[in-house]
């Protein structure tokens, strides 16, 4: 049979280093619309991009010829520098090392948009560290928390 085809979906999230609430209201949709610019311009889909003061949420189509790993490197390398050369922050603004990648099958692609959509009202209820436990626990993700991000709480 010619040719590829695939149907993979993929939710990342990441942070900024130290877990600071550095990404502003003022500018936040701007950098979501970068990020989904990155993404695009690797020839993936940007599904939706939304996050928090101190994360992201990236939900993504994957084309099975890109490595999660090359695009999360250069999603928040592209976006990092973007964030500084716009001077959003005082002082240089980084992302925290690693992310989390979980996948879904097409019947979750509501559910995960929603999800994404509403990142406020769902962090009024849990934090982003509470939320991140429950993903690696529901995902089957074996880690130990130590070595998850620097936690400031």
């Amino acid at each position: 049979m010619p040719g590829t085809f695939s149907q993979i979906y993929i939710q990342i999230v990441f942070s900024v280093k130290g877990r600071e609430n550095l990404i502003n209201d003022k500018w936040n949709k701007e950098l979501h619309k970068y990020i989904a610019g990155i993404i695009k311009g690797k020839k993936q889909k940007p599904i939706i991009v939304n996050g928090m003061p101190d994360h992201i949420h990236a939900f993504i189509g994957l084309r099975p010829s890109m490595a999660i790993s090359d695009l999360v490197r250069d999603v928040k390398n592209n976006s990092s520098n973007f964030i500084n050369d716009h001077k959003f922050v005082k002082g240089k603004f980084a992302w925290q090392e690693g992310y989390g990648a979980f996948s879904y099958s097409q019947s979750h692609i509501g559910q995960v948009y929603n999800y994404i959509l509403n990142q406020e009202s769902h962090h009024k209820k849990k934090t982003f560290k509470e939320e991140y436990m429950e993903f690696l626990k529901k995902f089957d993700v074996p880690f130990d928390e130590k070595y998850l991000f620097e936690w400031y709480d």
